[in-house]
């Protein structure tokens, strides 16, 4: 694999400019808080909440009383970058499925943007799910719809108009270096290309939280860097990003928080971390729990 590394994907990825932005879900029950029409990211991250995910000793058992989650503590702050790592089964796409409220804890609290996701309900899911985007590692494309469709439609469902939907896309298209795509269908793009798409559809309303699982799974090294640059500038521009990821290498190289799971609980979570960094002692992850708390 290529080398690479935060200061080299930065250099690689200027920041965004001249951004024109769609507006967000108008219901109520939205939980972000800040400008959203017309403003620029910087001005709508500096309105939102620091404190964009809390976890609170959440635990999440399934039934034949496996644990999918134990008593997990932990803040993401505005525009980090975060990366859940550990082996299959060790709690990282329960936290996942707990952020996009598929599931319920357990016991324990779960906030996003300071809202307890407990309080928000069943009718109001589809509002607080417009708030994020999803990265799946199957992308989850219409497979009937071009480029340009798949991504419009992911504005459509939060109300933009046809003319905002057009002065969006082209922005959009040339973050993700899909502008030579926006006629072509997903079974005639390679897999890096349908992933691009998928990251393009959950960014194009440029939401506050982005929630990527296993992006680089299915792909080659090179075209992982491409997207872990695409995810990186994503996250300059001003969007928390969280990450399940297996890519050992890539985590390496990023070099950016590192939260590691097993069997349900978090044995590690360093601010430049790697993949298999060093586990806390109980003594450590003790005041690590307290400072998150205090």
């Amino acid at each position: 694999m290529a080398a690479t590394d935060a200061t080299s994907l930065e250099a690689a990825q200027p920041a965004l400019s001249g951004s024109t932005h769609p507006p967000a879900a108008s219901e109520p029950s939205a939980i972000f808080t800040g400008p959203r029409r017309g403003s620029h990211p910087r001005a709508q991250a500096s309105a939102r909440p620091a404190r964009v995910v809390e976890f609170r000793g959440a635990s999440k058992l399934y039934g034949a009383g496996d644990v999918g989650l134990e008593r997990a503590t932990f803040v993401i702050r505005r525009q980090e970058m975060v990366f859940l790592v550990g082996p299959t089964g060790s709690g990282k796409s329960t936290i996942m499925r707990l952020l996009i409220k598929e599931i319920e804890p357990s016991e324990g609290r779960v906030r996003v943007a300071g809202r307890d996701l407990c309080e928000i309900p069943r009718q109001k899911i589809p509002f607080y799910r417009r708030n994020l985007g999803v990265v799946f590692q199957d992308f989850k494309l219409l497979p009937t719809r071009t480029v340009y469709d798949n991504i419009a439609y992911a504005l459509q469902v939060t109300g933009a108009s046809r003319k905002q939907i057009r002065a969006t896309l082209p922005e959009i298209l040339r973050l993700t270096g899909l502008s030579t795509k926006l006629h072509s269908y997903p079974h005639q793009l390679s897999g890096g290309e349908q992933q691009r798409v998928a990251i393009a559809r959950a960014f194009a309303s440029h939401p506050p939280l982005l929630l990527a699982d296993e992006p680089t799974g299915n792909l080659d090294p090179e075209t992982s860097i491409g997207i872990m640059q695409l995810l990186y500038r994503i996250n300059r521009a001003g969007t928390t990003v969280i990450i399940a990821s297996h890519d050992s290498g890539m985590v390496d190289r990023m070099r950016r928080r590192v939260i590691e799971l097993r069997r349900g609980r978090i044995v590690r979570d360093e601010a430049s971390g790697s993949y298999g960094g060093r586990e806390e002692s109980t003594d450590e992850l003790g005041e690590r729990l307290r400072r998150e708390v205090a």
